[in-house]
């Protein structure tokens, strides 16, 4: 018979050790809500007293740009947008379950820009560079009187920054407010590195940076516990140390791992190191940190090997920006985006050029795609390098925090210090000593991988600069040529790749003769043959890795289309045109897909490309070209395969084959029909791979648009305030073709659990707010975005037209 008196009192027991284990450990507060908000730069806005019943309740992140209407003579570059400015945040922090004696921290993942931090009318603490992540310890701010009130206000400027694209503004990434004992782990204080790994052990070092705030000498005791990827205890080792009064120091151990599982772009394998710190026997810190294990290697002729094996860098540059939602970081919106490039073949990514939200490395890690971690484009403003910066300084701090927060990724392969810095890679002013200064503060701390600078200048490569550091990267044009010549032991990166432009649904006609035969459609033609000067289409840097394999791989410029440099159509070049500010576009034209996440053609050359074992058979143009009956349509047909046929209205029009030593690198990787005589009707072709029948597509003539359809990417969300549904709204014919003309204007109304976040359609020159309730059709086809709120319950969205039958959906939400 059980004893349930006893199980009983076990029972309490161990839920009385856990809990006094859990209340022992950091907490961390996500500070998402409850904030206020004001442009401007009112008096007395950092007291505690200031009254703000006036100012905008809002939550994180927040872009105070993103929402304005688009300054239409505005800048293109920076996405014609109202970013510059000054302005205030504010929010009560509530003290109840924090005790006087304990650490109290703020991290600031990102704030655009030069932020000071205020708590209860006394400044904190400050920052400059808006990309990166900084922490305060605040505990000396905070009132813990009775009844006290605690008042965090932060003032942002983004006066003094520049930038070559949108910004954003404000504190556009998360806030977080974590409290910690006295004797704890430094916040991004541990240090996973794996200095001997095979096939049946590896050696894992695990440093850990404790610091003692207490008042009296304590001996200090770190544990580490490491889990395996299915969550289970493998190894566990302390170490003890004696720390004086105010001293920190490291903690170190070496445990041995058995059979470990490897982290790959294929099976993207993820151990933890649970950090224990104890004094007197008790747990007075528990922190958490991932890592993987896994080998990376340039070879000076063979390119990049991972865990052993060569693997061909298939990677893309992504800004910071989210389209619709600006610089305020989601996670779902990064998670979707690298979804999308995945689906593509993308096993890399660069973060041009700036730190990455943390999020990014933590998804890069879960989905297995490596990233090129790079921390600034230039240093001068853009960084927000002003005339009274003191550089040493700066680069210490800012280095820091950057290897420090992200060494532990087995996602980063590379760091990069600096991307196209003219004056440093000509030694202007200093330039090697400040490249030297950059790279000696990441070597300081991680050691384990190579470093880099992204070139452009192929001359200043006479200079030497790549003495310093361990990888060429370079972008365009095969400008690596000449430092691979005079250092032929390094391997090379084409850190930015083709630059080839197009517009989402959009031809002309006749093709182009020259990759920079721009029009003023304002618009760039989707058959993708035009880049700029300084730049190439996708084909080539494809047939250059081809013929070069030294080359490491290559990172397309751009994954997504973003707001700004809306190169060919700036500012500049539609003046040289004969046209005003007014119709510089506000966003590039350089993504393989649009601002919004709708494929190019682009798109399917590259999946074609990098996905060689994955079925794709993608035709252009549309087939819808009335008035142009008799005359020359060019098709062209993106695939996997070697060879297809085309059909028109069941007529041959000759079959094709890639012809993969041509010098000419569109007839390696593109199947063409130049001199196609359009007439309506069924657009068909039958692609072959090896001689056996790989798939067959069509095309249709469509009629014009009876009906919208509404398609989201997911309809179930979390009710936390931050999750995001992408609703992809399609225009459909009568016979249930997609429309690839219908340009109607869409009214958006949401109710219920959630909210509009923003809406677009990948249109470069269209000036409709980004967060109105409005949209236009594009080609055919808008985006809308929903945010959760939260509590649980459904999200309606209807979506009507004037001339189409309106559609609506639910997306529920859930804890």
């Amino acid at each position: 018979m059980k004893n349930y008196k006893v199980e009983a009192i076990l029972f309490l027991f161990f839920a009385f050790l856990v809990a006094t284990c859990l209340a022992q450990q950091r907490h961390t507060e996500i500070l998402q809500n409850d904030w206020k908000f004001i442009k401007g730069d009112p008096s007395e806005a950092k007291e505690i007293s200031t009254n703000t019943s006036e100012w905008e309740s809002i939550s994180l992140p927040h872009d105070w740009a993103i929402a304005e209407d688009f300054i239409k003579d505005g800048d293109g570059n920076t996405g014609k947008l109202p970013w510059k400015g000054q302005a205030w945040y504010r929010r009560d922090l509530d003290l109840s379950a924090i005790k006087k004696e304990e650490k109290v921290f703020l991290i600031f993942d990102g704030v655009m820009a030069f932020p000071k931090v205020y708590i209860n009318g006394e400044l904190a603490g400050q920052w400059d560079y808006g990309y990166n992540s900084f922490y305060l310890d605040i505990s000396d701010y905070l009132d813990f009187s009775e009844n006290a009130k605690n008042v965090l206000a932060v003032h942002v400027d983004t006066r003094e920054h520049d930038s070559r694209w949108y910004p954003g503004a404000g504190i556009y990434r998360k806030v977080s407010l974590v409290t910690m004992e006295p004797i704890h782990t430094k916040i991004w204080g541990t240090q996973v590195t794996t200095p001997i790994i095979k096939p049946n052990y590896a050696d894992v070092r695990i440093s850990s940076l404790v610091k003692n705030e207490t008042s009296e000498a304590k001996k200090i005791t770190v544990t580490q516990r490491i889990l395996n990827p299915e969550g289970n205890e493998v190894a566990n080792k302390s170490i003890s140390h004696v720390l004086r009064a105010g001293e920190e120091n490291y903690f170190e151990v070496n445990p041995q791992l058995i059979d470990p599982m490897r982290w790959d772009i294929e099976h993207p394998n993820l151990y933890k190191t649970i950090t224990e710190v104890k004094v007197d026997e008790k747990i007075v810190d528990v922190s958490e940190t991932t890592f993987g294990i896994r080998t990376i290697e340039f070879m000076p002729d063979d390119g990049f090997h991972l865990n052993g094996r060569r693997v061909q860098l298939k990677g893309v540059n992504l800004h910071h920006g989210h389209g619709p939602l600006g610089a305020a970081f989601y996670p779902r919106a990064m998670e979707r985006q690298l979804e999308i490039m995945k689906s593509m073949g993308v096993n890399a990514i660069r973060s041009s050029h700036n730190t990455a939200p943390p999020e990014v490395l933590e998804l890069c890690d879960k989905m297995g795609v490596l990233m090129f971690n790079e921390v600034f484009d230039k240093y001068d403003r853009k960084a927000d390098i002003v005339d009274t910066t003191n550089f040493e300084n700066f680069a210490e701090r800012n280095i820091r925090n950057f290897v420090m927060r992200d060494r532990n990724h087995p996602s980063v392969f590379i760091w990069s210090i600096g991307n196209e810095m003219h004056d440093v890679q000509a030694n202007y002013n200093n330039g090697f000593k400040r490249l030297h200064t950059m790279l000696n503060y990441v070597r300081k701390y991680d050691h384990t991988r190579p470093v880099t600078m992204v070139n452009d200048v192929l001359d200043n490569a006479a200079l030497r600069h790549f003495d310093f550091y361990d990888v060429h990267s370079w972008n365009y044009g095969r400008r690596y040529r000449l430092a691979r010549q005079m250092e032929p032991n390094k391997s090379v990166i084409i850190s930015e790749s083709a630059s080839t432009v197009s517009t989402r649904g959009f031809y002309e006609f006749p093709l182009p003769e020259k990759k920079t035969d721009f029009t003023k459609s304002l618009q760039v033609s989707s058959y993708d043959f035009h880049a700029p000067d300084w730049a190439e289409i996708g084909d080539d840097d494809f047939m250059w890795q081809q013929d070069e394999p030294y080359i490491a791989g290559e990172f397309v410029w751009t994954g997504f289309d973003y707001l700004g440099e809306p190169t060919p159509y700036t500012n500049r070049t539609v003046k040289d045109m004969g046209m005003s500010d007014k119709e510089a576009a506000r966003s590039s034209y350089f993504g393989i897909v649009d601002m919004v996440g709708i494929p190019k053609d682009r798109y399917y050359l590259y999946k074609s490309y990098w996905k060689p074992e994955e079925k794709t058979i993608h035709i252009l143009p549309h087939w819808n070209w009335e008035g142009k009956e008799g005359e020359n349509v060019p098709v062209f047909v993106y695939t996997n395969g070697d060879c297809a046929e085309l059909f028109i209205n069941g007529e041959s029009q000759g079959k094709q084959c890639k012809s993969p030593s041509s010098k000419n690198a569109t007839e390696r990787f593109r199947l063409m029909w130049k001199d196609v005589v359009y007439q309506p009707g069924e657009l068909k072709v039958i692609a072959y791979k090896q001689g056996k029948k790989l798939g067959e597509k069509t095309v249709k003539t469509t009629s014009e648009a009876t009906k919208i359809k509404l398609s989201a990417d997911r309809k179930m969300i979390k009710a936390n305030g931050m999750d995001l549904s992408y609703v992809l709204v399609e225009a459909f014919d009568k016979d249930g073709n997609l429309d690839p003309l219908a340009n109607e204007s869409l009214e958006i109304e949401v109710s219920g659990a959630g909210e509009l976040a923003g809406a677009g359609n990948g249109n470069p020159q269209s000036f409709e707010p980004l967060q109105n309730d409005k949209v236009d059709l594009f080609y055919g086809k808008a985006m809308i975005i929903l945010k959760s709120g939260m509590e649980v319950g459904t999200i309606k969205l209807k979506v009507r037209s004037d001339n189409l039958k309106s559609d609506t959906i639910k997306i529920k939400t859930e804890k």
